[in-house]
């Protein structure tokens, strides 16, 4: 793989208390960095991925500054304690974009993942913009070609958008058209939506696509009536699920550090018992967490936030 590179060592580091107990750990002492790509060597784990990219949210007039993602978050694991699951994660190095190169490093991606899926890992992919989704989702849907894949999108953006250019704006429209060139069917419910982030165009292309879709105001005001009952349908239907999470989908002041930052927005803890039956199903197949912006993080509480985020999924996942 000509883009991928292996994580330094010194990226995962922290406080070491291990002299206190045994099981005094924190994550950065208990993840595999091998510094090699060796999926086969690590079957049932969770390979954490990085796709340092944001070619796609430059091309959809976004902030830029996505790319630095993946590591920021890292760093922000590696110190936290380690608990049940987080001895699953296997660092499995990063896929790094070059200038105007987006669609050879959503192949990329592509490959690490199917690679990984394929020997039966399961993947956590830190991006990177929300392009991150059209290389890691096409590649959980090709791993499992006579299966139902859904897709859930915990996002203020449906991302259908029709473009000459892929960008972080299009990923589930090409996913669309990557289940239609295979005849399968597109499963896709978006959560969180914002009605003032989303023309009515994508809004048609929504239902034309028929997208399940459940606004903010709704998540916030109808958690039980709707959500709960969306998140039991995708699993009662699903063989598996892949959930990927634009951290805009969060409010501004506890997410700021995104190219567009929610105006309303869901919180972290209704986010929190959206991922928790994900989780525990048994289902989950692949997760990746995209758009954290380090530049506008100023006081490094998003990535706190995010990794937390990450942390609570990996705690949790059970495969």
């Amino acid at each position: 793989m000509m883009l991928w590179h292996p994580v330094a060592q010194t990226m995962w580091q922290g406080r070491d208390d291990s002299a206190e107990a045994a099981n005094a750990l924190r994550v950065f002492q208990t993840i595999v960095n091998d510094g090699e790509f060796s999926p086969r060597l690590h079957r049932g784990k969770i390979a954490l991925l990085g796709f340092e990219c944001d070619e796609g949210v430059k091309r959809n007039q976004g902030r830029a500054g996505a790319a630095q993602g993946p590591d920021v978050l890292r760093q922000a694991l590696a110190p936290m304690a380690s608990f049940c699951g987080h001895s699953q994660l296997v660092e499995m190095g990063s896929v790094r974009a070059q200038p105007e190169q987006l669609e050879e490093a959503q192949q990329e991606l592509y490959d690490a993942v199917l690679a990984c899926q394929r020997s039966r890992m399961r993947t956590l992919v830190f991006g990177g913009g929300h392009e991150t989704a059209f290389g890691h989702g096409s590649a959980v849907l090709d791993a499992f070609p006579n299966e139902r894949v859904g897709i859930i999108n915990l996002d203020a953006h449906l991302d259908l958008r029709h473009a000459p250019r892929a960008s972080s704006g299009t990923p589930f429209r090409q996913l669309a058209v990557h289940c239609e060139a295979q005849n399968r069917e597109f499963i896709y419910s978006c959560i969180g939506v914002s009605r003032a982030a989303n023309t009515q165009a994508l809004w048609d292309e929504a239902a034309l696509r028929k997208v399940s879709v459940i606004e903010d105001i709704d998540v916030l005001n109808k958690f039980v009536e709707q959500v709960l009952p969306e998140i039991h349908r995708m699993l009662s239907s699903c063989d598996r699920i892949y959930l990927t999470i634009d951290l805009d989908v969060l409010p501004g002041n506890e997410m700021p550090a995104v190219s567009a930052p929610a105006a309303l927005g869901v919180p972290l803890p209704l986010l929190i018992r959206i991922v928790e039956p994900l989780c525990r199903s048994g289902k989950l197949q692949a997760v990746d967490l995209v758009e954290f912006n380090p530049q506008f993080d100023t006081q490094g509480l998003a990535a706190k936030v995010a990794a937390r985020l990450a942390w609570q999924i990996v705690h949790w996942w059970q495969g």
